[in-house]
């Protein structure tokens, strides 16, 4: 009963959470105040009272219109909110210790708010990536990563890699991927990011060349890469040493 009571508090502390990371991932991106104004329809500019601010609920609630002028709100809003709920209360199941646990709960923070302004403007904001860098710093100094260069190693590939690749296929990765992946190795570590670059490359050449092929994407068409980048992290922070010993036992 005790274990319900916690997962419940974690649930609804991701759901608010989830709601304002919906707020900076959309503002920042559009160099506008997080704070101020309060929130309102983006179309008939109606100020939302707080009953109609309950994360995931009100969408509902609303049946995902607006009550002032009808328009759709979008799914993101609620999808990152449940999101951010459950991936909150997984990672407090899944993970064995506080300092995984922390760790955890930072990086879908980081990447709940890049999905969301990569998705709605395809700009992953610089003032987010310095402000989880000098957390990710923080963090590191109070729970330090084995061997000690890792996070160097980490951030070092994370930057190398995209930027050759970039420059070799001349502009095809945005400047915002790469000095994320750059934030993210200094958390993640050397084989922790190579993983998470190679799932982050893997899921969007599938659903970017399924989208092709079912018509749903044209030729050419630029994507948001940061979504692929989100899923990809993700898995290779929750599953990767499961694949890499996986992995070994396939090639030993």
């Amino acid at each position: 009963m005790r274990f319900i009571v916690i997962y419940f508090y974690i649930f609804i502390v991701g759901l608010i959470l989830g709601s304002f990371y919906n707020v900076v991932g959309i503002r920042v991106s559009r160099g506008q105040s997080i704070a101020f104004p309060s929130s309102h329809c983006p179309n008939c500019r109606r100020k939302i009272p707080i009953h109609e601010m309950i994360p995931f609920i009100s969408y509902l609630f609303l049946l995902g219109k607006c009550r002032g002028c009808g328009i759709r709100i979008s799914l993101i809003y609620p999808i990152v909110e449940i999101s951010c709920a459950l991936l909150f209360v997984f990672t407090f199941i899944i993970e064995p210790s506080l300092s995984s646990i922390i760790m955890g709960w930072l990086l879908i923070s980081l990447l709940l708010i890049i999905f969301v302004s990569d998705i709605t403007d395809m700009i992953i904001p610089d003032k987010v990536l310095i402000v989880f860098f000098i957390l990710f710093i923080f963090y590191r100094i109070i729970f330090p990563i084995s061997p000690w260069w890792q996070s160097a190693a980490g951030s070092i590939a994370g930057f190398f890699i995209l930027f050759s690749i970039n420059y070799i296929n001349r502009g095809s990765i945005g400047g915002g991927d790469i000095k994320l992946f750059t934030v993210l190795g200094y958390l993640l570590g050397l084989e922790t990011v190579l993983l998470a670059l190679f799932l982050s490359a893997f899921f969007g050449a599938v659903i970017g060349g399924g989208g092709q092929l079912t018509g749903w994407l044209k030729k050419g068409q630029p994507i948001p890469f940061g979504p692929f980048i989100s899923l990809g992290t993700l898995m290779a922070f929750f599953f990767g040493e499961q694949m890499m010993r996986w992995y070994v036992s396939l090639v030993s």
